[in-house]
């Protein structure tokens, strides 16, 4: 965390067990209508999570890390 945005990374052994995660992980997104930016590739998914209309952090943020925590 920067202050301005979250990011976790998570490693994988391939990449369709990442592509599953990230999958999982936009369910969650639409689920609670907050999306983060994503980065994928083999064997590893970053996720960047900041609410876009203030810039910044929202408490929106922090309970979409917390469920993709929570995975």
């Amino acid at each position: 965390m920067d202050g301005h945005h979250l990011r976790r990374e998570f490693q994988f052994r391939n990449f369709q067990e990442a592509l599953a995660f990230v999958n999982r992980v936009g369910e969650l997104a639409e689920d609670q209508g907050h999306h983060p930016e994503i980065s994928l590739g083999w064997g590893h998914a970053a996720f960047d999570i900041f609410t876009h209309a203030i810039d910044g952090l929202s408490e929106n943020d922090f309970i979409l890390a917390a469920g993709i925590n929570a995975l």
